[in-house]
């Protein structure tokens, strides 16, 4: 598709829904606010990375324009209030990206990814008005909690907080580890939670140290268990079995079988 091609439908996309905001438009669609779609962008999000896990392009396709539609949404309704339209919207990610890629649209000349990465970060820096932002300010609060602490841990290695290397940090997640082992034998359900909670932060913060997304990391671990609970319940079944009158040993033993598999 050629650019004017996309020009033509993204306009028509901002159109549709200038035309269900209006009078005589769509119920719905004008009784939301910015605060009523929240819901929707980030269910539309959570969609897109399903499809793409799912490596489906056809769903990938579908989920991408809900995705879009919010954005045109919000930008409608900030337009109606006078802000900013979706013009702005485009025109700002674009001033950034030619912004972000100096090697690319100006002199600057890079190594590999790692040098733009580096060249990334220094301009968001020069960008960030003067003086140190709230350290709550500094990553979005409606992330979810692994990837928020993750992204704080970045965040604020770059204030002096941090650790000097992996293996400081792996050190860190044992001290955790046995601090909840303490609170779990104390019986103490609030010690627990507190104690889990520091063991989560440190492993999220290992998660950086190591250059994996934590999100993703358990996303991945979270569906090899699921495979891994349908191999030992077929095996079950093909046994005329049910797992959940299995003795533990016998369940162990499918379930290494299942793992090596």
């Amino acid at each position: 598709m050629s650019s004017d091609d996309a020009g033509r439908a993204f306009a028509a996309l901002v159109d549709i829904m200038t035309r269900l905001r209006a009078p005589g438009g769509c119920p719905w669609d004008r009784e939301q606010t910015l605060a009523s779609l929240r819901q929707y962008v980030l269910e539309e999000a959570y969609e897109v990375v399903d499809a793409i896990d799912r490596a489906d392009p056809a769903h990938l396709r579908e989920e991408l324009g809900d995705l879009l539609l919010q954005v045109v949404f919000q930008a409608e309704l900030a337009a109606e209030a006078g802000d900013f339209d979706v013009a702005d919207v485009a025109r700002g990610i674009a001033d950034k990206l030619v912004r972000r890629h100096p090697h690319v649209f100006g002199e600057v000349t890079v190594k590999d990814a790692a040098d733009v990465v580096r060249n990334w970060q220094r301009q968001k820096e020069a960008e960030r008005p003067a003086g140190d932002a709230d350290p709550d300010d500094l990553v979005p609060r409606a992330l979810p909690a692994l990837p928020r602490a993750q992204k704080l841990a970045g965040k604020l290695a770059r204030r002096g907080f941090d650790w000097p290397d992996a293996g400081a940090v792996l050190d860190k997640v044992e001290e955790e580890l046995a601090e909840l082992r303490a609170a779990v034998a104390s019986g103490d359900a609030g010690a627990v939670a507190h104690e889990l909670g520091d063991l989560l932060l440190a492993t999220a913060c290992l998660a950086r140290h190591v250059d994996v997304p934590a999100e993703v990391a358990l996303h991945d671990a979270t569906s090899r268990l699921l495979e891994r609970v349908r191999r030992v319940e077929a095996e079950a079944a093909a046994a005329g079995r049910r797992t959940d009158a299995m003795s533990p040993a016998e369940l162990d033993r499918l379930w290494q079988r299942a793992k090596r598999g």
